[in-house]
């Protein structure tokens, strides 16, 4: 048997129980240390708000997500773009180039990916960074692609320094050193790898180190969805899970999901819990706002923590500025949760202000909560 081969196997099977999350041939495999979808990888956990749009639990029904790009609802200018290099892959008979996707949680990332790999007809093999913890077990994934498979890192910015270094020589090269032996007999062996395409997906493009980035060919960013692409999402999976929602019921929930394709999906689903129990046949717009409102999730797509969140800004510190420790101790929220889950809707339409000083209501989210808007002083550097 061939030396690579042998050191391949060798690695494979020292190093595959370490690995928390692999998958193969579009299946995933998620043996999840951390005590649920809803902890992060570093420690902390998220809540469970239905307007969370990190992965929860509940969200693992895979006949939702589209297989295809034809299926594939929005980001038009990306999956165009995506379109255009699977098809010139496919023209030269090579490996797509390596694709960076960024931007905020639930906007389709990991579908693209599975999808570019099907569209290919590749293998794809799931992980994310903060799962590998060594070497070798980036090495023992790395050896086990075949010719033009697709290795997909979610979180790719929480990436271990050490293991960027093999993904230098591996994504440039298509080769990765590996050290065997300690001391002074320990020696270096180059292991050849196959054309590979690596998919990288994050929320924070901006905690990528620029070596890393710039070995990426293809980058792409996913923005918020607008109300009709999420009435369209939200048509199809009605039709998927046989839920009958009329178009004023698909407007309703739209509008409160805050642009994002996961948090519809999860909201149509409780709303469907709300017709099923009062046995209501279809959800038409009324309906669906009486639930939504049953969930706290009021018109613009607020919650409760995001309501508690702007009344602690605007009554405790007269609309700021203040810093975000200050307001995740007044909500005993870790200061993550804040950033991760709160504050980048909230950014985005337009209720708060991020200044060097701190975070600050805007009049927009004192007119929303009722609140008497009085002209704040940022100071100097605000």
């Amino acid at each position: 048997m061939p030396f690579q081969t042998l050191y391949r196997f060798f690695l494979f099977h020292m190093n595959i129980a370490k690995i928390p999350a692999i998958g193969y041939n579009n299946v995933r495999l998620d043996i999840n240390r951390f005590g649920g979808f809803t902890r992060r990888p570093d420690g902390y956990m998220i809540e469970e708000k239905l307007t969370n749009p990190l992965h929860l639990a509940e969200d693992m029904d895979d006949s939702l997500r589209p297989r295809t790009l034809t299926e594939f609802i929005g980001q038009d200018k990306v999956k165009e773009n995506i379109r255009v290099f699977i098809e010139a892959a496919k023209i030269r008979k090579d490996a797509l180039d390596h694709v960076l996707l960024y931007g905020p949680p639930g906007l389709g990332k990991t579908t693209l990916v599975n999808i570019m790999a099907n569209e290919l007809g590749r293998n794809i093999k799931v992980t994310s960074a903060p799962a590998l913890e060594k070497a070798g077990d980036l090495v023992a994934i790395l050896t086990s692609l075949e010719e033009c498979d697709v290795l997909f890192i979610d979180e790719i910015h929480r990436m271990r320094k050490v293991l960027e270094e093999v993904l230098y020589s591996a994504m440039e090269d298509f080769k990765v050193d590996v050290v065997i032996g300690e001391g002074t007999g320990a020696r270096t062996i180059r292991i050849n790898l196959p054309k590979f395409t690596l998919a990288g997906a994050t929320t924070r493009s901006g905690s990528i180190s620029s070596p890393l980035r710039s070995r990426f060919g293809i980058i792409e960013r996913l923005d918020f969805y607008d109300p009709k692409a999420l009435m369209t999402i939200i048509g199809r999976s009605a039709r998927i899970l046989n839920i009958g929602v009329t178009s004023e019921g698909a407007s309703e929930i739209a509008r409160r999901s805050r642009g994002t394709p996961r948090i519809a999906n999860r909201l149509l689903r409780r709303v469907s819990d709300f017709a099923l129990v009062e046995k209501k046949e279809g959800i038409d717009g009324g309906f669906a706002g009486y639930a939504l409102g049953k969930l706290e999730v009021d018109e613009k797509g607020l919650d409760s923590l995001d309501r508690k969140f702007l009344n602690i800004i605007i009554d405790h510190y007269k609309g700021g500025p203040v810093g975000v420790a200050a307001i995740a101790a007044a909500l005993n929220e870790e200061t993550e949760t804040i950033e991760d889950v709160c504050e980048p809707f909230l950014i985005q339409i337009g209720f708060v202000q991020r200044t060097p000083r701190g975070r600050m209501a805007s009049k927009k989210a004192y007119d929303h909560l009722g609140a008497e808007y009085k002209e704040t002083d940022p100071g100097l550097f605000g």
